[in-house]
């Protein structure tokens, strides 16, 4: 009976250990950027190189993705559990039937915009009629162009799209393969690396009636419903990263460098800083990295239920985002 005894004791002691084990075991979770690696993403490598995702009890996988439609599938078909991607581009996702929401911006204004050459003539989105334009299928502006044609008079069937892959954007436009390009404007040194800083012309969206929420993080609705805290605890680690990167970006980009040693930090280091432009608002100093406000969004849904072509239904805000899991970060005093 003794011996017996002992067997059962030590049966419980092993599963008490092995449940133990696997309570501390970092819980894997996948995360998809939205393209290849750029300044957009120094914060998670931040995160991932001082261990805030780990103190969380995370162990996160950052995968490169070709564009926020990209992004948005890989999270609502889970092969990821959270993602990077364009609000107004997860926004007729949801009218669609995605199964995501938005748990927190990145920048705070946005970086929308197309990239051309002077030599090409567009200064006005008119003139991008009977012009060619490059962008991969999933990009997150090309399934937006719609919505900017409308409210800027442009004839969608005037203008022919390029298919091409992502890092093929900057030679199309260099080498008059297309006549202009959509890109954010935190890409500047690559464009002009590319065409010449004498021969690049941009065009700001939000010159053009289109000020909308842009980059912003999302997640499946089965992460928030069956993984909040690891959300909650991604959340956190992510922002955490984000203000040491506006705390000391110099220190962020020899991180950065480490961990994607291909990156060219000549090009990265401005453009991680144009980024940086677009968060430093009162609305995050106020609330916090990554808050969103309500009558932004908001604005940004009615936006592109009333502009987007062949949306099945109309969204509702409250569809679209959640503020319940984002922790407050605020960014450093300037």
């Amino acid at each position: 009976m003794k011996r017996v005894s002992v067997v059962i004791a030590l049966a419980i002691v092993a599963l008490w250990t092995a449940a133990t084990l696997e309570a501390q075991a970092p819980q894997k979770l996948v995360f998809a950027l939205n393209w290849f690696a750029v300044g957009d993403h120094a914060a998670y490598w931040v995160a991932v190189d001082k261990g805030y995702y780990k103190a969380k009890g995370l162990d996160v996988e950052l995968q490169n993705s070709k564009g926020s439609g990209d992004s948005i599938a890989k999270v609502d078909t889970g092969r990821a559990d959270v993602g990077l991607a364009d609000a107004v581009v997860v926004i007729p996702r949801v009218a669609q039937g995605a199964r995501i929401k938005i748990v927190g911006a990145v920048f705070d204004k946005t970086p929308l915009n197309i990239w051309t050459r002077k030599d090409a003539g567009i200064t006005k989105p008119k003139d991008l009629e009977g012009k060619t334009l490059a962008a991969p299928p999933g990009d997150a502006q090309r399934q937006l162009f719609p919505a900017f044609a409308k409210i800027n008079g442009v004839d969608q069937s005037k203008v022919k799209w390029l298919n091409i892959e992502p890092a093929a954007k900057f030679v199309a436009l260099a080498e008059k393969r297309a006549d202009a390009v959509p890109d954010y404007t935190t890409g500047q040194p690559f464009w002009e690396k590319a065409v010449g800083k004498d021969n690049l012309a941009r065009m700001p969206w939000h010159q053009y009636g289109f000020d909308t929420y842009s980059m912003s993080i999302m997640a499946s609705e089965k992460m928030l419903k069956d993984r909040p805290q690891a959300l909650r605890g991604f959340l956190a680690a992510s922002y955490q990263g984000w203000r040491d990167v506006m705390a000391n970006p110099k220190a962020a980009l020899e991180i950065f460098k480490k961990r994607v040693p291909d990156i060219d930090v000549t090009l990265i280091e401005p453009n991680m800083m144009l980024g940086l432009e677009l968060m430093a608002t009162e609305r995050y100093a106020k609330n916090g990295i990554g808050w969103v406000d309500r009558g932004k969004m908001c604005n940004t849904v009615e936006f592109i239920n009333t502009y987007m072509p062949d949306m099945p239904r109309k969204v509702a805000c409250d569809e679209v985002y959640t503020m319940e899991f984002l922790a407050k970060i605020l960014p450093p005093k300037r």
